[in-house]
């Protein structure tokens, strides 16, 4: 576990000094292409990120499951360390309880999940074709679960993330973005591996004049348990010029254990003016 996090370390040392290296750029005339950003599975920035730019999210889900309820929390802060590169931060916590369709089984604990640290670099960015393209990686030490932290380590594997994000402007109003990369979970003290992939596409019309929007998020992970679609219908309004609220609807296409689901993302934004 020691080695994740020294290598976690390196990398933010690294990123001090890229960001150091490039503290005299103008981000006032660095080129930007406006694209509606998923509001699940959300963006580590911007895609074109000027330096300086910064977001704090709270969100919150509750997943209705066959046996029992799941609340999803997270708090997220995300900032752009260098044009076009945004660093993130977040802390995942769910929590458990019976439905009254729960017949067999037994819940899961109550959990942080883990921390996860990730970056995003946008390598492209093409005002001409109205696109834009990032590369970046989330990683995340998971935590053992809150009832068994007494007998057990505190963390209990890593997951990384590689993923690629491609996005296109079709027209003035509509958006197209497609968010795509494999996970590999490696618990600690175990030389199994797990790994799975996941394509996630959305579609997006904007509102003119606004940074309103609706649209449809689908997620999909391809693993040895076979094919898994989510769909995401939502919808993003803003409540002031730096308050952003995102309303997120789940409908499980063929996961027998998983119903309907719903979620809420707040985004707020020091310092942004429109």
């Amino acid at each position: 576990m020691m080695k994740y996090i020294i290598g976690l370390m390196a990398f933010f040392c690294f990123l001090a000094l890229f960001n150091q290296a490039v503290a005299k750029q103008d981000t006032t005339k660095l080129v930007k292409v406006e694209h509606a950003e998923p509001l699940y599975i959300d963006l580590i920035r911007d895609l074109g990120a000027r330096k300086g730019e910064k977001e704090w999210n709270v969100g919150l889900g509750i997943q209705d499951n066959l046996n029992y309820d799941e609340i999803e929390l997270l708090v997220e802060y995300e900032w752009a360390v260098a044009n076009r590169l945004g660093l993130e931060i977040e802390v995942p916590v769910s929590l458990y309880s019976k439905n009254s369709k729960a017949t067999i089984g037994k819940q899961p604990s109550h959990a942080v999940e883990g921390i996860k640290t990730a970056f995003q670099w946008t390598f492209l960015v093409n005002p001409k074709l109205r696109t834009s393209m990032a590369f970046g990686y989330i990683n995340e030490i998971k935590f053992t679960n809150l009832n068994a932290i007494a007998t057990n380590n505190i963390f209990t594997g890593n997951n990384f993330n590689p993923f690629l994000v491609i996005a296109k402007r079709i027209g003035a109003h509509y958006h197209s973005l497609v968010y795509t990369g494999p996970q590999f979970y490696k618990p600690f003290g175990d030389k199994s591996w797990e790994s799975s992939y996941d394509i996630n596409t959305n579609f997006h019309y904007m509102i003119p004049s606004s940074r309103n929007f609706i649209g449809l998020e689908l997620n999909k992970t391809f693993s040895n348990e076979g094919f898994d679609i989510m769909l995401r219908p939502q919808m993003r309004v803003s409540i002031a010029d730096n308050l952003i609220v995102g309303i997120v609807s789940g409908i499980p296409v063929n996961r027998e254990n998983k119903r309907f689901q719903s979620f809420l993302r707040l985004i707020y934004e020091p310092g942004h003016k429109h």
